[in-house]
């Protein structure tokens, strides 16, 4: 599944991070990390791994769109 700013932001939520704790956690600015989430610009490939890893690091598992559901996200257990 492809990072989306929405997907993103979620992500964010459900690990109760600001948009600061994502780009400290990523190695990444915070003015990317707002940029990419309200739709202004798409990182470089290797800037939105290192967005996803940290989301991952932190208990996010992405889930990839199935025949009978849509692409989502959920906190490991």
């Amino acid at each position: 599944m492809s990072l989306t700013p929405t997907f993103c932001r979620a992500a964010r939520i459900l690990l109760d991070w600001t948009q600061t704790d994502l780009a400290e956690a990523s190695g990444l600015t915070r003015a990317t990390v707002a940029n990419f989430e309200r739709g202004a610009h798409m990182p470089h490939p290797n800037n939105l791994q290192a967005i996803r890893e940290a989301l991952e690091a932190a208990g996010i598992e992405f889930l990839p769109e199935t025949k009978t559901k849509g692409p989502g996200l959920r906190v490991r257990k």
